[in-house]
């Protein structure tokens, strides 16, 4: 099944489909036949999820836990949709994302400001919304049993504040969301990954996503497991080049702080340039013109990120 990628220790990663192939990854860790799914893309890609199940010869009632790293919708806008596809499971999420998954209205409403109705219809469908009772709030520190392997929350703010990372006590690694970065399969380089901050639209804390960083490398992990995409090791590299990155990404945004309106066209500049500067030092094989295109999008939110932050952050 080539939407379904498998890794050691139980740990799969599904092709969710979200836009196009290898941009986000819904992770299945499965011990003794029992099933975590980790983050969820869209209604859309139930039907994959439920597929690669099937490949792995488990059923809908072999999933005891979906846990959201974060409640953007390309992470849990099929949330409500998975809840209802595996009957007997538990929604994990972080104290700060639960209401938003009990009722997805203003959720999705503000992604609807953002994209346009017809835009936001397109990519998520309608939210659906998670029965209370079906619900566990995740702290830092939270711990939940999947068929004796213990897998661990950790609270991660930086790209959200509503963030958790989940550590898993089998392998040792950690899957990461989107605090860790982003790295597509496409910039690989010999096998050899590439990462990417991503400063969502709201959120963006760059002194909590360096301390975030810092506790996910504190942990010595053999591999992250990243929604955008799936499994990377030579972990110690990617997290310095991240530092660096962040670093990189803040001091863009404040070159423009005094550029007026056009100052998030600006900020959107500064990052292609630093991202020409990033595919001669990592050597992208990929002609700028199909590099760019992978990154499109990706840059265009993290220039919003920026720009709202230099907005709000000494309010």
């Amino acid at each position: 099944m080539v939407d379904l990628l498998s890794y050691a220790h139980g740990i799969h990663a599904v092709d969710s489909g979200y836009i196009r192939p290898q941009l986000a990854a819904v992770h299945l860790i499965v011990e003794r036949g029992r099933v975590a799914v980790v983050d969820t893309a869209s209604n859309a890609c139930v039907p994959r999820v439920l597929a690669a199940l099937q490949a792995l010869g488990l059923s809908p009632a072999s999933v005891d836990y979906v846990f959201l790293t974060h409640v953007h919708l390309d992470h849990a806008g099929g949330a409500g949709a998975m809840m209802r596809a595996f009957p007997d499971a538990r929604l994990i999420v972080h104290p700060r994302g639960a209401r938003h998954m009990a009722d997805p209205t203003k959720l999705f409403a503000a992604v609807q400001e953002v994209y346009g109705a017809e835009e936001a219809q397109r990519l998520y469908g309608d939210p659906l919304p998670i029965s209370v009772d079906r619900i566990q709030e995740a702290g830092d520190g939270f711990n939940f049993d999947l068929a004796g392997r213990t897998l661990v929350c950790l609270d991660t703010p930086g790209h959200a504040r509503h963030h958790l990372c989940l550590l898993d006590s089998r392998s040792g690694c950690l899957f990461t969301g989107d605090i860790f970065g982003m790295s597509f399969r496409e910039l690989d380089v010999g096998g050899r990954p590439s990462i990417i901050p991503t400063s969502s639209p709201t959120q963006f804390e760059p002194a909590a996503m360096h301390a975030s960083v810092d506790r996910i490398l504190g942990h010595r992990p053999p591999a992250v497991y990243l929604t955008h995409f799936a499994e990377v090791r030579d972990v110690a590299r990617l997290g310095a080049d991240l530092h660096r990155l962040i670093d990189a990404h803040v001091a863009v945004a404040e070159g423009e702080r005094d550029s007026g309106p056009a100052r998030g066209a600006r900020i959107e500049s500064g990052l292609w340039a630093l991202m020409e500067a990033e595919a001669a030092r990592q050597g992208w094989r990929l002609p700028a013109v199909q590099w760019r295109e992978v990154l499109r999008m990706d840059i265009e939110i993290n220039a919003q990120g920026l720009d709202y932050w230099l907005e709000h952050r000494d309010r």
